[in-house]
């Protein structure tokens, strides 16, 4: 089949050229957007499965450590505020300062297909994901959380396959693996099934809400990351706050200073983390991506003993070391590249 360039406007793709257009040229036929929309899709997945520059990487490095550290503001605001409430307090200044920003700017807000993406981005993300860590949280230790959010490459893996996303990678697989039993061997001491059965159900499907989102977001079109966030921290902001006052939570604000400074830190790392990780999974797989939850995990554990002057435990160094080996194996690592002569001529 013969193909041809063609600029619609977000940069230039490669489209069957057997594409028809309507009258005046402009306005392509349905099966023109269709073919396009798929070749699209399919260099986005060839770009991103190459290795990640250095800036998707930096992007990748500062998302796990705005999340890590989120972990600690976390637990200060839930030493005072009921938990869906102090999430409602967070995503109303999240919602209110990304849509400040985006109106200041001039952003266009998603339309479209866009618009259904982003909504289902936030439904997954925030909604779901939020709603139910947050109160599963207050009875499942959070370390356990952490091994059950260290499944998130694993399912992301499976869904992006099952999607046809990415193509099934043993080497992907085992990376997964290999993160997860590191999470396991660093929380080891935390692992314990004399929690709420509800408590940990809850948990474990926010876990695949995370998983989800991300893999959702990359089978719709790509679109600026704060916009995108603007509609979908809304989205979020409304499920947390129903949930709240299903939940009869009351309507306090904070007294104490510390959690004010929790509560502020949460809104600025959440707006940077989540507007940066849309930002990455334009550039990188979402498999790959999702190493995020396995590695944030760990940036929580070195600022809680730093913060409370304690020492790094030989079992933190193993477990550790097993995570990073997993995300170097599932996430940058690469199969030999055939010769050059081997290649044969088209």
């Amino acid at each position: 089949m013969l193909y041809q360039l063609s600029y619609l406007g977000a940069g230039n793709v490669i489209v069957p050229r057997h594409v028809v257009w309507r009258r005046g040229i402009r306005e392509p036929t349905r099966g023109a957007r269709a073919a396009t929309a798929r070749a699209v899709t399919a260099l986005d997945t060839m770009r991103s499965v190459a290795a990640p520059d250095r800036a998707t990487l930096a992007a990748f490095a500062l998302v796990v450590l705005f999340f890590g550290a989120n972990w600690i503001g976390m637990r200060f605001s839930n030493r005072e505020l009921p938990p869906l409430w102090g999430a409602t307090l967070r995503f109303i200044g999240c919602a209110a300062i990304v849509h400040a920003i985006v109106l200041a700017r001039g952003i266009p807000y998603p339309r479209g297909r866009m618009l259904a993406g982003a909504i289902v981005f936030g439904t997954l993300a925030f909604g779901v994901n939020f709603t139910l860590a947050y109160p599963g949280l207050v009875y499942v230790p959070a370390g356990m959380g952490s091994v059950f959010y260290a499944t998130v490459p694993l399912s992301t893996l499976l869904m992006a396959n099952a999607l046809g996303l990415e193509p099934f990678r043993f080497r992907a697989l085992a990376g997964a693996l290999l993160a997860l039993a590191g999470a396991a061997v660093v929380f080891r001491d935390q692992l314990s099934f004399a929690v709420p059965a509800a408590a940990m159900a809850a948990v474990l499907l926010a876990s695949l809400a995370d998983a989800g989102a991300a893999t959702a977001i990359k089978t719709f079109p790509r679109g600026q990351p704060l916009a995108m966030n603007a509609v979908a921290m809304t989205v979020g902001l409304l499920f947390l706050l129903v949930a709240s006052t299903i939940a009869g939570e009351p309507r306090v604000l904070p007294q104490r200073l510390e959690t004010w400074l929790a509560l502020v830190w949460l809104v600025g790392a959440t707006i940077a983390g989540f507007v940066l990780l849309v930002w990455v999974l334009g550039h990188w797989t979402v498999s790959a991506t999702a190493y995020v939850r396995v590695l944030s995990p760990l940036v929580t554990v070195v600022l809680a003993t730093t913060i409370a002057g304690e020492s790094i435990t030989s079992g933190f160094l193993v477990g550790g070391a097993l995570v990073i080996a997993g995300v170097y194996v599932g996430a940058l690592s690469r199969p030999r590249e055939p010769a050059a002569d081997a290649v044969p001529e088209p």
